[in-house]
């Protein structure tokens, strides 16, 4: 982020000269928002960490949640292929549609929240809040953790061998909790295992 300068893009086909920038949830990789920036209001936005955007509307900047308490904060930058657009991966205080929704599109809330869960259980490892479920499972161990992941996984086969698909899906919710679980036990992230299964995929 500290090489890329509002002159790295080429606007050139854009009457305007604002750049459409993309705004993508850090963690669930939701798509949140798009919004446009001038030069003023993408060096604010690197300099700060915090979006800015350019309004046409109001021909003037904002800053996402100058007025909510809703910010975005910058977590990475990205470059499109063509030069013209620019993806921000961010951080999200609170909703990020005026309506709101996490989203300004018209997506489940719950989408990509697999990724949210994954990052709240290794904060509760990371901070072992008392009367937490999850830290009881950490002071455990990996051995407990492993037994409940069997558990769950029997019961989630049973279900479904039975045909239930209301009470799979209740099973494998409590399946996949305890795996991020013990992902997290093993230092392993699911983009570790993303990266694994595009491995043997390629």
């Amino acid at each position: 982020m500290a090489t890329l300068t509002f002159d790295s893009f080429d606007l050139s086909k854009n009457s305007d000269g604002l750049l459409p920038v993309i705004i993508q949830d850090a963690t669930t990789l939701k798509v949140l928002m798009l919004g446009y920036m001038n030069r003023q209001a993408f060096e604010l936005t690197a300099e700060t960490g915090k979006v800015t955007f350019f309004s046409r509307s109001r021909n003037c900047l904002w800053t996402k949640g100058e007025t909510s308490g809703h910010f975005l904060y910058v977590k990475d930058m990205l470059v499109d292929c063509d030069s013209d657009t620019l993806l921000i991966k961010a951080s999200p205080v609170g909703p990020t549609c005026h309506r709101g929704t996490t989203s300004c599109f018209d997506t489940p809330d719950s989408e990509g929240f697999i990724r949210s869960l994954s990052q709240l259980i290794a904060e509760r490892h990371r901070l072992m809040p008392e009367n937490s479920y999850t830290t009881r499972l950490f002071i455990k161990g990996v051995k407990k953790i492993a037994q409940k992941v069997g558990e769950e996984a029997v019961e989630s086969i049973v279900e479904a061998v039975d045909g239930n698909r209301d009470r799979f899906i209740y099973e494998a919710g409590d399946l996949l909790y305890h795996y991020l679980v013990l992902l997290e036990q093993m230092g392993v992230t699911l983009a570790d295992i993303e990266a694994e299964l595009h491995l043997r995929h390629s």
